[in-house]
C-alpha cells in the first residue's frame, strides 16, 4: 500500500485526467485508472465522426497512460445507466419547455456515484477527476467546492450537485494549478500527444451539435406533435408559425425565421399551449427567480438567514450578485440586484460566497418583483 493511499481516477484520455492520474503517482498515491463507457456515438444517429471522451482512441489513449506508468486500467461500461437516467432527462425537459443541463446531471447522479461504487470493490480509499476546481473541509465539519485557480477554467459550477459523502472521498488536484501550467507538465513529462489533442466543449452525446436532430430522432413523429403552434409577442398578438415549442431555447435569436422589422428573442416557451412568446432583448431581462431541488454546500441549509450571493445562471456567466432566501426545504428565492438576461428554467443556479458553493439547483423560473 502507498503512502497516500489508493484512488481510483476518471480517465477520459484527455490532458486533464491524464495529468491528475500523473500528479497523483507522483504525489505517491497508488493510482487505478478507470475509463467510463456512457455512449455510443453511432446510436445517435449524428453524421459527426467518434471523438472524445467515449471514443476508442479516447480509451486507448488512456491506457497508454497507465502502461507508461505502471498501474492498471479499467474500463467501466456505464451506457445502460448513462441513457436510461442522462439522456430521458435531456429529452423529457426539452418536452417540457425547458433547457436541461445534462453534464451537471452526468457529475453528480451518473458519474461520481458510479466511480464510488467501483472505488469500494477496489478498496479504494480516494477517486479523482480532472476538474479545475478545489474540494476543502469547511470549519463547520461540511466539505465544500471552490474555485479553481484558473478562472478562465473553473468547474465549480458543474459540480454543485455531488453529495458531501461522495465530496469527502474526492481530490481534484488540477484546482491549484492553470492550464497553461497543466500543458507546459505534460510536455516537461514527454506526453506531447496530450499537449496536442483538441478539446471538445459538445454534449457527448450529440456530437454534431445539433440537439433538435437527436430529438427528432430520439421521439417518434415529434415533428407532426408539435409543428404548427404559434409565435406571440408578449401583447399575445400572433406574428407566425414554428416549428415546435422544444427546438427553441431562451434568448434565442437566430433561426427564428421571423420579421418584424426589429431584433426579436425567444422570451417564454409555454407547453401547455404550443406557444413561443418573442420579445426585444429589453424583454429578456428579470431581476428574480425560483430555484427548486436543491443540493446545498457549505452550509446544510439557510432557511430563515438571508445571504449575500454572487448567483451563476449558466456555466460561462460571471454571476451577479443577489440576495438568496431558503424559504423551505429544497426552494430558494433569488433577488438579483440588478436584472439578469435570458434566465433558463432547467438551467443550473449555483450560489458563491467568494470562491466557495453555497449550494445550487435547477431553475424553476424566472420573474420581476
Amino acid at each position: 500500500m502507498s503512502k497516500n493511499g489508493r484512488v481510483l481516477v476518471a480517465m477520459s484520455g484527455g490532458i486533464d485526467s491524464s495529468l491528475t492520474a500523473v500528479l497523483l503517482h507522483e504525489q505517491g498515491y497508488e493510482v487505478i485508472g478507470m475509463t467510463m463507457k456512457t455512449w455510443d456515438y453511432a446510436s445517435s444517429g449524428g453524421t459527426k465522426k467518434e471523438t472524445g471522451c467515449c471514443s476508442l482512441d479516447s480509451i486507448n489513449d488512456a491506457r497508454d497512460i497507465a502502461v507508461s506508468l505502471g498501474f492498471p486500467h479499467y474500463i467501466l461500461d456505464i451506457r445502460e445507466e448513462f441513457g436510461d437516467y442522462v439522456i430521458n432527462y435531456f429529452t423529457e425537459e426539452y418536452l417540457n419547455g425547458r433547457t436541461p443541463n445534462p453534464c451537471v446531471l452526468c457529475n453528480t447522479h451518473i458519474k461520481w456515484d458510479a466511480l464510488l461504487r467501483r472505488a469500494d470493490k477496489l478498496d479504494c480509499e480516494w477517486i479523482a477527476t480532472g476538474h479545475y476546481a478545489n474540494v476543502r473541509k469547511h470549519t463547520n465539519g461540511r466539505y465544500v467546492i471552490s474555485k479553481g485557480v484558473d478562472l478562465q477554467k473553473d468547474q465549480s459550477y458543474v459540480l454543485w450537485g455531488v453529495s458531501q459523502q461522495s465530496l469527502a472521498r474526492t481530490l481534484l488536484p488540477l484546482g491549484k494549478f492553470k492550464k497553461t501550467e497543466i500543458r507546459q507538465m505534460a510536455q516537461e513529462r514527454g506526453f506531447t500527444e496530450l499537449v496536442k489533442k483538441s478539446e471538445s466543449y459538445e454534449i457527448c452525446f450529440v456530437p454534431d451539435n445539433d440537439y433538435r436532430g437527436f430529438l427528432k430522432r430520439r421521439v417518434a413523429g415529434l415533428e407532426q406533435k408539435v409543428a404548427g403552434g404559434n409565435f406571440v409577442l408578449t401583447d399575445g398578438t400572433i406574428v407566425g408559425k414554428h416549428e415546435g415549442y422544444p427546438f427553441y431555447t431562451i434568448g434565442q435569436r437566430k433561426g427564428l425565421g421571423i420579421a418584424l422589422g426589429y431584433p426579436v428573442f425567444v422570451k417564454e416557451i409555454r407547453k401547455e399551449t404550443n406557444e413561443v412568446v418573442l420579445g426585444r432583448d429589453t424583454d429578456l431581462y428579470q431581476d428574480s427567480m425560483i430555484v427548486d431541488k436543491l443540493t446545498m454546500g457549505k452550509y446544510e441549509n439557510l432557511i430563515g438567514m438571508p445571504t449575500e450571493t454572487i448567483t451563476k445562471i449558466r456555466y460561462n456567466d460571471e454571476g451577479t450578485p443577489a440576495l438568496i432566501e431558503q424559504f423551505e426545504e429544497g426552494y430558494m428565492r433569488v433577488y438579483f440586484h440588478k436584472p439578469v438576461r435570458a434566465i433558463a428554467p432547467g438551467q443550473a443556479a449555483v450560489f458563491y460566497e467568494g470562491d466557495d458553493v453555497i449550494g445550487g439547483g435547477w431553475i424553476h423560473s424566472g420573474y420581476n418583483r
